[in-house]
Parts: C-alpha cells; sequence; structure tokens
C-alpha cells in the first residue's frame, strides 16, 4: 500500500506545477544516421507514423514527496500519457552527465522520482515512450529542474570547483558560409575558473545525441542530407567537468557549400610576341564583417573600376592585429604570412575581370580580440579605393 505521503504528492503533483521553462517541442531535425528500421519521415513532432509513440505531453516539475532525515536531492517528474497504435508500455527519463545524455530510469506510470542528486543542483531530462512493438517516440523538449529535498542544512565545506558555467547564447548560423553542411556560433559561456569547452546535440528521431564538440564557440557538421533541418543545442564545460544548462535550441539547414577549388599556381596567359605586364589594376574593395568574441567573418567585393580587362588578379591586405589568423576561405586561395599580411589569388573561373565586374569572395578568422577591418587592399600591387 502507498504511503499517506506517497499518495498526497501524487495528488498535488496536478495542482503543484513549478514553473520551467520548455520551449515546446524543437522543430524537426533528421539524423543522418541510417535508422534500422527506415521512416517516412523523422520529424520529432508531430508524430507522422501511427506505429510510433506520440511524443509525451504536458511534462512538469511535480513535487516529490518529502523524505524524512535526508539532505539527498530530489526530482519530481509529471507528464501526460502518450498515445500509440498497440499501446504504450512505458517511458525511460534521459539526464545530461559529463558523458552525454544517459537513461536515468524508467517507468510504466507518468510521474518519477529521482534521487541520489546534489541538493540545489539543476539538471537537464528528457523522456521518450515506448511501445511493445520497441518502437522509441521522439523526445520532449528538453527540461531543466533544480534538486529538492526534505531538509535543508549547513552544508559541509566542499573542496575543488562546483560552479557551472553560463548558458551559451546567441545561437546563429551563417558564420561559415561555404560550408558542406550545418554551421552556427554563439556567444562565449563565463565560469569563475574557466571554460574549457562545448558539447553540442543534435535532436534525432528518439532522442539527443552528440553531434560534437567545440573549443571554440563555433560548431560544423558535415555528411548531413542538404536541405534537411536539423536542431542542435550547445552545452558549456569547465576544467571540474561542470556542465552549463543548455542552450536554446537553433534548427539550421544542412547547406551544399561552395564548390571547392585546389590552389594551383597563376593561370597560364597566352604567349604574345614581346612580354608585356598586366595593365596596372583600377579596383574598388568593399569590405563587410561580422565578429562574435573569438572569430569573424568576412566578405569582400572585388571590382574592375579601369577601361581594360584584369587577367588574373592578387588581392592583398594586412590585419591590424597578428592575432587575427584566417581560418578558412572561398572563392580565393588564402594564405596568410607569418605575420597579419593575408594573399588571396583568383582562380580559374574568376580570374578575369571586365570592366565594370566584380569577384565576391570570404573567409573566415579567429581573433585575441582585436577585430578591427584591414585600412587599406592593394590588387595586382595598386591601392584600390574602399567601397
Amino acid at each position: 500500500m502507498r504511503s499517506p505521503r506517497h499518495l498526497a504528492w501524487m495528488a498535488a503533483g496536478g495542482v503543484a506545477v513549478a514553473a520551467i521553462a520548455l520551449h515546446g517541442t524543437p522543430a524537426a531535425a533528421v539524423d543522418a544516421t541510417p535508422s534500422p528500421t527506415p521512416r517516412t519521415s523523422v520529424s520529432p513532432s508531430p508524430n507522422s507514423d501511427p506505429a510510433v509513440p506520440t511524443t509525451p505531453p504536458s511534462v512538469r516539475l511535480c513535487p516529490p514527496p518529502v523524505p524524512a532525515g535526508t539532505t539527498e536531492g530530489y526530482v519530481g517528474l509529471c507528464w501526460s500519457a502518450s498515445t500509440d497504435d498497440v499501446g504504450v508500455t512505458g517511458y525511460e527519463v534521459y539526464r545530461l552527465t559529463a558523458d552525454g545524455f544517459v537513461k536515468t530510469t524508467s517507468t510504466t506510470g507518468t510521474t518519477v522520482v529521482m534521487g541520489g542528486l546534489a541538493y540545489g543542483r539543476t539538471y537537464t531530462f528528457y523522456i521518450v515512450a515506448k511501445d511493445a512493438d520497441g518502437h522509441t517516440s521522439p523526445p520532449t523538449a528538453l527540461i531543466n529542474a533544480q534538486a529538492v529535498t526534505g531538509m535543508v542544512v549547513s552544508p559541509s565545506p566542499v573542496t575543488g570547483d562546483t560552479t557551472s558555467p553560463s548558458k551559451p547564447t546567441g545561437l546563429h548560423d551563417g558564420c561559415v558560409a561555404d560550408f558542406p553542411g550545418t554551421e552556427f556560433c554563439w556567444s562565449a559561456s563565463t565560469d569563475n575558473v574557466g571554460v574549457t569547452g562545448y558539447v553540442v546535440f543534435r535532436l534525432t528521431a528518439t532522442g539527443w545525441v552528440r553531434a560534437g564538440a567545440a573549443s571554440s564557440t563555433y560548431f560544423m557538421e558535415g555528411n548531413l542530407v542538404t536541405g534537411h533541418k536539423y536542431t542542435y543545442v550547445v552545452v558549456a564545460r569547465d576544467a571540474a567537468g561542470n556542465l552549463s544548462l543548455p542552450s536554446d535550441p537553433i534548427t539550421t539547414v544542412a547547406r551544399q557549400g561552395f564548390p571547392t577549388y585546389s590552389p594551383s599556381p597563376s593561370p597560364p596567359v597566352s604567349p604574345s610576341p614581346s612580354p608585356s605586364a598586366t595593365p596596372a589594376a583600377t579596383c574598388e574593395v568593399g569590405y563587410t564583417q561580422s565578429t562574435w568574441s573569438t572569430g569573424l567573418t568576412a566578405d569582400l567585393v572585388i571590382t574592375n573600376t579601369g577601361t581594360t580587362p584584369i587577367s588574373g588578379w592578387t588581392l592583398r591586405f594586412a590585419f591590424p592585429s597578428a592575432g587575427e589568423r584566417i581560418v578558412q576561405g572561398w572563392s580565393a586561395g588564402w594564405s596568410q604570412a607569418p605575420g597579419n599580411t593575408v594573399t588571396a589569388t583568383s582562380l580559374p573561373w574568376n580570374a578575369t575581370l571586365a570592366p565594370g565586374a566584380s569577384a565576391r569572395i570570404g573567409f573566415n578568422a579567429s581573433h585575441t580580440g582585436v577585430s578591427a577591418p584591414p585600412s587599406a587592399f592593394t590588387l595586382n600591387g595598386t591601392t584600390c579605393t574602399t567601397a
């Protein structure tokens, strides 16, 4: 027989709902890894396959029963029942750990109390439903819940770093223009000691899987289906293994990327009766950039403002700081000297610029705090005007 204390908690669960920030079921994501059971659609919500249970709805925090004489932390979760064509047999609850999301518990009901947690610490969970055929529902949105306890005592001194980094914010894509796949960046997290990196999780049809890790504030993932949408969250971590709360989800489209060309020697020129130098360039350079805490993306437009064609071009400029380093570039052959001088050379398909014609190129770079635009540009040794 259930204790009066447990029955009281069950009754209170429907009305004593703690406020939590749920984002709703995130936008559709497609897992690029082939599934053992192919589906017509792998969109997490709404379910389009009647064989798959629906995502557990109305997830909420429920006050756990007050255990006597303990300082152990507890989290109570409640939700409404999922539906399925053959019948839901149970639910699994996953918790974010330093190793990723791991199954914490399973239940046949729609309530669960998890113990063994640190009092006062916030944990992140998601829930899936299972049916008799072994199908798994799409996961719920991520749930952040603070562990509570029946007794509040003066804490014993804790050695080491127990402070979690701040939640990553400002997620946006368009940071790596030519990458074939998904890409996005974010604002750096802060920590009392120091953030050592980030872990990125991708939403699939049945859960949140580890997509990769990043030491800086941008992430790229390839081998995806071009044109499909994928949803991610980012978690910061520090040297002690403390994890931040997950970022708000970002949904981005896997793009094809720009064509890739291998750097090649300067294009050969047709022989002429007598050696002649390439006409001095009359040019204009438009330069725009977007920056974040550790990097930047730059877009350059080179325009021939003269009256004769330019056949083969070399653009040079200098970063304001030697701490700015080219990471990746497109539509040109990019190189950087040990200092801050950058060289971009034409590729076969954009080597010729007719009068009034333009070539658009760009790059991604890292920086150490100084990220002002270059002040001057030369094309084939001639100083260009700036747009």
